[in-house]
């Protein structure tokens, strides 16, 4: 229905608007929103005890594959029980080598401006990842990942205030040589967005050409670049019990660079873990701390947050199921669990529908209310993820920024204010039991910036929604989509560096880019 009504009505009042020029939409300004609820903590005293002992005890007695020789020899040396790949360490060592990882940290990208907090409080909210296939109004249909569409999704991830960093390839760009594509895309990423990035581990020369890169995007010595971290990577286990060569490969080697370090083992309970939360929540936790370990030997202080994708299969048909209960309840006991090891959190904002309809809303608000009661730190796909991960769409792109919006305004402390201004004692006398507040000064002095003003929704009645044209939420998004990326202007860059970064691709690539097999 909503296509049929793209292709009627295209010409219409949104297309009109399109065709007028200024600004897209009006959005809340750049913040690092701060999460001030208490966290939802399902778990009692003892039942945190008992995951931790889960946990140790699959580390201790049951053992992880490390399928990365450098690291066993890390972890051998270490005093670690190694059989073949498998490595069984001590609890003792883990809490000890976790006791070094900070509890918060910054990323400054190269616009310091778009500095991110990791920790303390703040939650921030990234733009969906690596999903292979696209979907757009445009065409109705599922389609194969190419650069312009990434591109695209990178022009919205640098517009939108509330997407706060720019996480993997926002769609795959099949059309893009596998030996080059990190090449391409973190250039588009890096003159495109001026916020952080992110780099996939998958070996040595992807993970050290991310950071020469950002390294020359920032204008930084190698000294400088090293201080601080700049971006981050994200690694996944291999569940059940397992982390691969090169994953460890460039985890190690971010580690050593000092830059952002997140482990998310992807633990779909029922499949990769047990069918119970608990049980996948304590798998899940073993699998990400002895990576946060790893780093620590190698780099103490090393910047390390844990992640969760913790979430359950449909029994039918063994496909993922995202934003159900146990989704939540297991990021919830999660997120206790991070504080409990003193270490920031991941999360993401994900569904399983395959089109951004009322069930790609209800399920991806599910999982961003489950990252505020979680206490989570940082939210992964919190905008544009569809179909388990397999689409990236830029109408449900647009739908979730405003779920983000809304989001960040809930958390803004002026809602809550109890000063005498806020309790309004004196407007309250002066209207009494008659009349109303519309007319009265303490409302036309707070009016404008009182409640949260929608850039998607449609808060008219059904009569004049109707008369405009009785256009559906996606098609307002799809329309909105096309002006913002028609109208993109890309942040300001040093034509010096800009140059560097092109000079350092191409040879890149003259080289021969990454290898394509492990």
């Amino acid at each position: 229905m909503a296509r049929a009504a793209t292709k009627r009505r295209g010409g219409g009042r949104a297309g009109n608007a399109a065709r007028r020029g200024g600004a897209v939409i009006e959005q809340m300004p750049w913040r690092l929103p701060v999460n001030a609820d208490r966290p939802t903590e399902p778990l009692s005293e003892e039942g945190v005890a008992a995951i931790h002992d889960g946990a140790m005890r699959i580390l201790e007695e049951v053992g992880i594959e490390i399928l990365n020789e450098e690291a066993l020899e890390i972890f051998r040396a270490e005093g670690a029980t190694i059989d073949g790949t498998n490595t069984r360490v001590g609890r003792e060592f883990i809490m000890e080598m976790i006791g070094k990882a900070p509890e918060s940290w910054t990323m400054t990208p190269r616009n310091p401006a778009h500095e991110l907090v990791m920790g303390r409080g703040h939650i921030l909210f990234g733009n969906v990842s690596s999903p292979p296939s696209y979907w757009t109004m445009e065409t109705g249909r599922k389609m194969t990942g190419t650069r312009a569409m990434c591109a695209d999704l990178i022009k919205l991830s640098q517009y939108f205030n509330c997407i706060h960093f720019c996480g993997g390839y926002p769609v795959e760009p099949q059309d893009i040589h596998a030996g080059i594509r990190h090449l391409d895309v973190l250039y588009d990423k890096l003159t495109l967005t001026d916020k952080v990035v992110h780099t996939y581990s998958l070996g040595k020369e992807r993970v050290e050409d991310a950071i020469e890169m950002v390294r020359i995007a920032g204008g930084h010595s190698h000294e400088e670049f090293e201080a601080s971290p700049k971006f981050y990577t994200n690694i996944n286990s291999t569940s059940p019990l397992k982390h691969d060569q090169p994953m460890l490969d460039g985890w190690m080697r971010m580690a050593r660079a000092g830059q952002g370090l997140v482990v998310t083992p992807f633990t779909l309970a029922g499949a990769m873990a047990p069918v119970t939360m608990a049980g996948a929540v304590a798998l899940s936790l073993a699998e990400s701390l002895i990576a946060v370990a790893l780093a620590q030997v190698i780099r103490p202080g090393a910047p390390c947050a844990i992640g969760t994708f913790t979430s359950n299969v449909d029994m039918k048909s063994g496909a993922p199921a995202f934003g159900t209960p146990e989704y939540m309840r297991a990021t919830q006991m999660t997120g206790q669990m991070a504080r409990f090891y003193k270490l920031p959190m991941r999360s993401s904002g994900v569904c399983a529908a395959n089109v951004p309809d009322g069930q790609a809303v209800w399920e991806t608000e599910h999982s961003l209310w489950a990252a505020i009661q979680s206490g989570s730190n940082m939210v992964y796909h919190a905008a544009g993820w569809l179909e388990g991960g397999l689409i990236a769409s830029p109408e449900k792109f647009v739908m979730d920024c405003e779920i983000l919006q809304q989001l960040q305004r809930y958390m803004e402390p002026a809602i809550w204010a109890t000063t005498p201004g806020d309790l309004a004692f004196d407007a309250v006398a002066e209207v009494g039991k008659q009349g109303h507040f519309f007319g009265l000064q303490h409302t036309q002095d707070r009016y404008t910036t009182a409640f949260y003003q929608p850039f998607l929704s449609d808060w008219r009645n059904y009569e004049a929604w109707d008369v405009a044209g009785a256009v559906w939420t996606p098609e307002r998004a799809h329309h909105l989509y096309k002006r913002i990326v028609e109208s993109f202007e890309p942040p300001a860059m040093d034509e010096g560096i800009r140059e560097e970064l092109a000079d350092f691709v191409a040879r890149r690539k003259a080289e021969g880019g990454a290898p394509t097999d492990f």
